[in-house]
């Protein structure tokens, strides 16, 4: 084992992570991202030893963070090593020691810089109406900030529904004309949706890039398919079977089935495609389903009208 990669095993173990721990994770993030057993030791050595960090902006426009909150919780890496080891973040207004005009010099200089050659995460919808004028950042519109910036990326990454789709501030009446980033421009985007999103699925997709070059393989939406492949329901543990108005449990007993099945009560899980059953939330602990709620369709385009009222049957 080279210098390099006893340091970063040693940075483990000062965290309380063990070196079984970190390759379970990459096992675990291996298989979520649809490939085999033989890409683990590769994926390992995407975070003990980066070959390259690929300049990073990051764009809020209308959101609530809670997108960058959920990154600001991954582990495996966390969010310093994502940072400062995996990526170059050129610009993100949530982390960033930097403030007010001196901020946004630095994003100005960033894209000059890496122009062509930078990912651009963008979180939060777009206004369109009244020249984008229901949402500014330092004297200019969302909309204004986003043409200058995004079509000089490499690649545009859509992170949280907000930015994939406008979520609840497209939602009807939508005064300000809120619009999901490709709708707004005009342009392809990587989608990667939820409120929030589970960093899981931005964590792959990046080490994707780094692993093979080149973003996974999307579905007719823009999402990564080794995340938005299935649906909730056919994932779920939860799931049973709804015929002539009745549930028929699928595996045999309640207690194998873990619960019925939340069709009922306005689950959106037959709908919603999404790896939640399998990445969950707070480092694999659980998902709302699993808590008991029904899912309320967070990753599909439409969301919010289209889903709401959320406890009643499609």
């Amino acid at each position: 084992m080279d210098k390099e990669h006893k340091a970063f095993y040693e940075k483990l173990e000062t965290r309380g992570i063990s070196r079984r721990d970190f390759m379970r994770y990459c096992t675990f993030l291996t298989a979520t991202m649809g490939l085999s057993s033989s890409f683990v030791p590769k994926v390992a050595e995407v975070f003990a030893a980066p070959a390259q960090r690929p300049p990073v902006v990051w764009l809020h426009f209308a959101e609530c963070t809670g997108c960058s909150e959920s990154l600001l919780r991954s582990q495996y890496p966390y969010v310093d090593d994502l940072v400062l080891e995996v990526l170059s973040v050129e610009y993100h207004e949530t982390i960033m020691a930097a403030a007010g005009h001196q901020a946004e010099e630095n994003l100005k200089a960033a894209v000059k810089k890496y122009d062509g050659k930078f990912i651009c995460v963008v979180e939060g919808a777009i206004a369109t109406k009244f020249d984008g004028g229901y949402g500014k950042i330092g004297g200019r519109t969302f909309l204004e900030i986003a043409q200058e910036v995004c079509p000089k990326a490499a690649a545009v990454i859509c992170y949280g529904s907000c930015s994939a789709w406008g979520n609840i501030q497209a939602a009807e009446p939508n005064p300000g004309g809120y619009k999901g980033v490709s709708e707004a421009l005009g342009i392809k985007t990587l989608n990667i949706p939820g409120c929030p999103p589970n960093p899981v699925n931005l964590v792959g997709t990046v080490v994707n890039y780094l692993l093979l070059g080149k973003l996974p393989a999307l579905d007719s939406t823009g999402r990564p398919m080794f995340a938005y492949g299935q649906t909730i329901h056919d994932q779920c543990p939860r799931r049973a079977h709804y015929e002539y108005g009745e549930f028929v449990e699928s595996f045999g007993s309640e207690e194998a089935a873990k619960g019925w099945c939340l069709y009922k009560m306005g689950c959106k899980g037959p709908e919603t495609y999404n790896n939640c059953p399998i990445a969950k939330f707070n480092d694999g602990t659980s998902w709302p389903i699993e808590a008991g709620h029904p899912c309320i369709g967070c990753s599909e385009p439409g969301f919010w009208d289209k889903f709401t009222p959320f406890f009643e049957e499609m």
